[in-house]
């Protein structure tokens, strides 16, 4: 298991502190160039304040990272990214970067999202990590495998959990319970607002079915339903314009193992129509440049035999 320690402001940490229904957080970087990849998704992420302050305030686990224009990241984790207003998000990006925002101008930020959040009360907030000098900014990473890491952070798991817990630091921690609705941990699992967030940014904001860009009518669609037992997982989701989505959970539309487009005769016989989608029949649809993000083909053979229409 690795743990990762992001540096925070006071001002963006006490606005959440504040706000205990707020369970899963943007943790988000002015700049948007650099991706996150310390950790995977179900590992812990703490939040330690700038020197002189130095203490760690609280955390979470790991649930995604993605690359959003400020506009898209307000839209959907609001206040969750710790501040009250786009108005005032913009203004606290800008105070972090050479150039100040343009008032016609949308930057793209580094999102890194963190879920199942607990924030530490004052007289209880825990000493930095080994190791953590005072001239990192952003963050440090570890590898909770190296003994002399191990005692600090089991002690950090068990006050995000709320009390003891026995964990095997090799693998990634997971609490059990249910699948559907149920907010436990566990490797490639994501919260339900980062799975918008880097189902969107995977797919570089274009529909995987048609190509079009209009942000308002693009929605994360799950291939496997969360009540059929289905997760918030990258590999589990593609981006899908409103109707298309429709389409796809009707089981007018399916997508093989080999990501091509499949179009149900019925769509014609039912409707009348549908001649857009017959002409794109047996294309390959867009995915992810990484392979491991690309759709599952567990999740595409379950919804060719159980959802699509085939006759």
């Amino acid at each position: 298991m690795k743990a990762y320690v992001g540096v925070t402001d006071g001002d963006w940490y006490r606005f959440l502190a504040a706000r205990p229904s707020l369970a899963e957080v943007n943790f988000w970087r002015p700049g948007g160039g650099r991706e996150f990849r310390v950790l995977t998704p179900g590992e812990p992420f703490f939040f330690k304040t700038h020197y002189p302050d130095n203490r760690v305030v609280g955390g979470g686990f790991y649930s995604g990272f993605a690359q959003l224009p400020i506009s898209t990241a307000w839209e959907l984790f609001a206040e969750a990214n710790g501040v009250d207003s786009l108005e005032r998000m913009r203004t606290r990006v800008g105070q972090y970067r050479r150039v100040p925002i343009h008032p016609n101008e949308d930057p793209v930020i580094g999102c890194v999202f963190v879920r199942d959040v607990v924030f530490f009360s004052q007289d209880a907030l825990a000493d930095p990590p080994p190791e953590f000098a005072p001239n990192i900014v952003q963050g440090k990473g570890y590898d909770l495998a190296v003994r002399s890491y191990e005692g600090y952070f089991v002690e950090l798991l068990a006050r995000l959990v709320g009390g003891p817990i026995e964990v095997d630091l090799s693998t990634p921690w997971h609490r059990p319970g249910p699948v559907y609705g149920d907010p436990r941990l566990t490797p490639q699992r994501l919260g339900q607002q980062s799975f918008q967030a880097v189902v969107l940014s995977a797919y570089h904001q274009r529909c995987a079915v048609t190509g079009g860009r209009i942000r308002p009518v693009l929605q994360a669609a799950h291939i496997r339903p969360l009540p059929e037992g289905g997760e918030h997982r990258l590999d589990n989701g593609l981006l899908l314009r409103s109707d298309v989505h429709t389409l796809y959970d009707r089981g007018y539309l399916g997508v093989d193992p080999k990501h091509r487009l499949l179009v149900s005769p019925r769509l014609r016989a039912e409707f009348g129509n549908g001649e857009q989608f017959y002409s794109r029949a047996g294309q390959l649809i867009a995915v992810p440049e990484r392979r491991a993000d690309r759709p599952n083909r567990e999740f595409l053979e379950w919804h060719l035999d159980t959802v699509f229409k085939a006759a």
